[in-house]
């Protein structure tokens, strides 16, 4: 008992940071100490602070240490490749489930200490499970488990499968045709454990489908899904590319639009009179663009679509920052490599979003969508102990959130 005792009070590490960005000053602050006990942050002091005899020292005196960071979109199931078609074949749920683990050790080691997966086929969901046990490391995940769509939809199971196989999908499977069959979609997936609800407002660029913009719910039918998810305590995300399916989820009351490609002037008004959320994704958007070029490396029904949707997300994103619609970090990670989340940092940067809007976007902007902001977003007393640190300023070199030095989970260092 005495041993166990000891341990118990040892567990107080002593963090020095050359540079602090804590997710609620705009102002870099130095040489600051952060105090973590089990997996709390009991004090954050100015100067380095002496540690105990029994504390743990952790130096990042020349690093510069931040919330962890949060991606409000990814896909955890699986990352692009020339095959992705065939695969929907010929992986088993235990492939699909196997290789999750190490997107999901790629993406902690990048910093995400917190994810939403927007959507997979319900091997996401066991994912978060497995790491909230234990036994896989990997982000907080916030899942989704199937995203909803519509017969033939972006999310729809069974696009680009020969007629024999297409079957009729329905609301257990995530595809609706009615404001009933919404709700009870949205049920479905709250009894399978999902955290929130993900619709495809839209068409999308890699379902094997023609139509890449156009609306695809009814208003009935999105009031249902937002009336239903609110009741059952889940929030909600609509990919959107299309401007009349954006508008339509905004008005039903989304909470985050994901993409946005071609939103307008008035959708980016409404956004902000509703308070919605903007996840942009521009990293998923330049990869589909560039991969596209590749002969055969998309479906033929996707390649069009990827090389005119691809291009814009970036340009919208800029127009849509400057005009003050809320800006929530986003990768789509799994359309491009997992572990390349960074990535996104610049192009928002490049766009015109000072680095430090960048960075708390994907800290306390981020907290606030999935209704954590109590326990992570920020670096202060009381939160939960998710700390990550750069070589650099990122403030200065905003590429330096592409290779991130030192991870700290839940109290739990995973990379040093």
């Amino acid at each position: 008992m005495i041993v166990v005792s000891v341990q118990l009070i040892a567990q107080r590490t002593v963090i020095h940071c050359g540079n602090l960005i804590d997710g609620k000053s705009n102002d870099v602050q130095s040489q600051m100490t952060v105090i973590v006990e089990r997996n709390i942050i009991t004090k954050v002091e100015r100067g380095f602070t002496k540690p105990g005899t029994s504390d743990k020292l952790i130096d990042l005196s020349k690093k510069t240490v931040m919330p962890g960071l949060i991606d409000l979109h990814v896909h955890l199931e699986g990352e692009t490749n020339k095959d992705q078609a065939l695969q929907r074949f010929t992986s088993n749920r235990a492939d699909v489930a196997f290789r999750s683990t190490v997107y999901a050790k790629k993406t902690l080691l990048a910093g995400f200490t917190t994810v939403r997966d927007l959507g997979g086929s319900g091997v996401n969901t066991s994912l978060r499970n497995a790491i909230n046990q234990g036994f896989v490391v990997g982000p907080r995940i916030f899942s989704v488990g199937k995203s909803i769509g519509t017969t033939g939809g972006h999310a729809d199971p069974t696009n680009g499968y020969r007629e024999d196989l297409m079957g009729d999908p329905g609301p257990k499977e995530g595809v609706i045709n009615s404001p009933e069959e919404a709700k009870q979609a949205v049920r479905q997936r709250y009894k399978e454990g999902s955290d929130l609800i993900k619709i495809t407002a839209t068409g999308g660029v890699l379902s094997l489908a023609k139509d890449a913009s156009g609306p695809q719910f009814t208003d009935e039918e999105l009031k249902a899904i937002v009336e239903t998810a609110k009741d059952y305590g889940m929030h909600t995300a609509a990919h959107a590319h299309g401007t009349e399916g954006m508008k339509r989820a905004v008005l039903a009351g989304i909470t985050t639009i994901e993409h946005g490609t071609m939103m307008t002037e008035e959708v980016m008004d409404l956004m902000k009179q509703k308070g919605t959320y903007y996840v942009p994704t521009i990293s998923a958007g330049k990869f589909v663009a560039e991969k596209a070029k590749e002969p055969g490396y998309y479906h033929p029904l996707v390649t069009p679509k990827a090389l005119a949707i691809g291009p814009q997300v970036q340009e919208t994103f800029g127009k849509a920052y400057k005009r003050g619609v809320k800006i929530a970090f986003g990768t789509d990670a799994g359309v491009f490599p997992h572990g390349e989340n960074g990535k996104e940092f610049g192009y928002m940067v490049e766009a015109g979003m000072p680095a430090m809007e960048a960075i708390k976007s994907a800290t306390v902007v981020a907290a606030e969508v999935v209704g954590m902001s109590d326990k992570i977003g920020t670096i202060e007393t009381g939160k939960l102990a998710d700390i990550v640190a750069t070589d650099e300023n990122p403030l200065k070199n905003i590429k330096t959130m592409e290779k991130v030095s030192f991870v700290m989970k839940d109290g739990v260092v995973y990379l040093q």
